[in-house]
């Protein structure tokens, strides 16, 4: 072999080494590839509820569902129904209650701007028809006060209020 070729094959060796290292050198620093996790990009977009001017409403007006539970000493229960009754012929908005001989829960939509205005019109309830309807002297133990959408959402995936009764008044 000639001196050329050695050289050349030496040459051809060294580059061949060279380029090894940078492989590698890249190789070592070069970033793992991105993984896309399939359910994320393929889940289905949740439905959303029109907005108030979507559906041509006022923008001020909202519905609101509201779940106003209350309790307190036993009271007879044909005057709690008696009552709960009245109280549903007063105010036809009323979509349900449910009552024992010391609590009951109502149910029922309220048209209000905003969260603020259903809450303070919801806490005034019973107060308020404490002595035209005959309700028991309770107090309120709980509210819920949620939006049309979040409602509908809730009960589409299973996990919102129970299903109401039939509209009325109605035994636990």
């Amino acid at each position: 072999m000639t001196r050329r070729c050695r050289a050349a094959r030496a040459s051809a060796r060294a580059r061949s080494a060279r380029d090894q290292a940078a492989e590698q050198d890249q190789q070592h620093t070069r970033r793992p590839p991105v993984r896309r996790l399939a359910s994320v990009d393929t889940a289905p977009v949740p439905r959303r509820e029109p907005s108030p001017e979507e559906r041509g409403e006022a923008p001020g007006a909202r519905l609101w569902h509201i779940t106003l539970s209350v309790a307190g000493a036993e009271a007879p229960l044909t005057e709690v129904r008696r009552g709960l009754q009245q109280l549903a012929h007063d105010h036809p908005f009323l979509l349900t209650s449910r009552y024992a001989t010391d609590h009951a829960e109502i149910r029922y939509w309220e048209e209000a701007r905003d969260l603020h205005d259903a809450a303070a019109v919801a806490l005034r309830l019973w107060g308020e028809h404490r002595a035209s309807a005959q309700l028991p002297p309770w107090e309120i133990v709980g509210l819920e006060v949620i939006d049309r959408e979040t409602y509908h959402q809730r009960v589409a995936e299973g996990y919102g209020p129970p299903p109401a009764t039939p509209v009325g008044v109605h035994p636990f």
